[in-house]
């Protein structure tokens, strides 16, 4: 169990890592003023072909009584591909404009349109000066099996990077008792 737990979590950092990555590349091309077309073909600089960088779109979640969105025209928000030896992971990765704020959620397999997945692993932080940093992460504690699921409606059609929804349980503490909170959200992410 304590391995499964592991491979959940190490997922869920290479999602928020290879977000931080796509950050700072998105950083930099915004910061290029060569031309608009540069930060269009920034998917392209990344060194996976299952990864891509949004350019349009949102990803919206909501928690307890607040919903917080990161905007690919200003923040970074990828869809990734991970290869943990044979097992394949998907997902979302984003982090807003001022680095405060991220949001990862992944699950087993390959991404499709029409596909319904069961959620592996999703952590979503908050770092503010006025108040303490905020981690809410994956609980294995829920009542029932259910971790929740990612739902692809379409995935990489047309300029549509990928589109659906998805819940999740998150709580604030690894401990068994620990109040855990549902979490909702929905993408819908633009390649061009």
């Amino acid at each position: 169990m304590g391995n499964k737990i592991f491979t959940k979590f190490f997922i869920v950092f290479l999602l928020l890592l290879s977000g931080m990555i796509v950050s700072c590349q998105k950083d930099q091309v915004e910061g290029d003023e060569t031309s608009v077309n540069t930060k269009a073909d920034s998917s392209l600089t990344l060194n996976s072909p299952g990864n891509n960088l949004a350019v349009k779109g949102t990803l919206k979640l909501t928690i307890l009584d607040s919903t917080y969105t990161f905007d690919a025209a200003k923040d970074s928000i990828a869809f990734v591909t991970v290869s943990s030896g044979n097992d394949q992971y998907f997902g979302i990765t984003a982090i807003n404009k001022e680095h405060n704020m991220s949001f990862g959620i992944s699950s087993a397999g390959k991404a499709l349109s029409n596909l319904t997945s069961t959620v592996a692993g999703s952590q979503f932080l908050l770092s503010h000066d006025k108040m303490p940093n905020i981690e809410y992460a994956l609980t294995k504690y829920v009542n029932t099996e259910d971790f929740g699921k990612i739902n692809i409606t379409s995935y990489k059609q047309d300029s549509t990077l990928a589109k659906g929804t998805f819940y999740t349980f998150l709580a604030k503490d690894a401990k068994p008792n620990a109040p855990f909170y549902k979490v909702k959200g929905t993408f819908s992410l633009q390649l061009k």
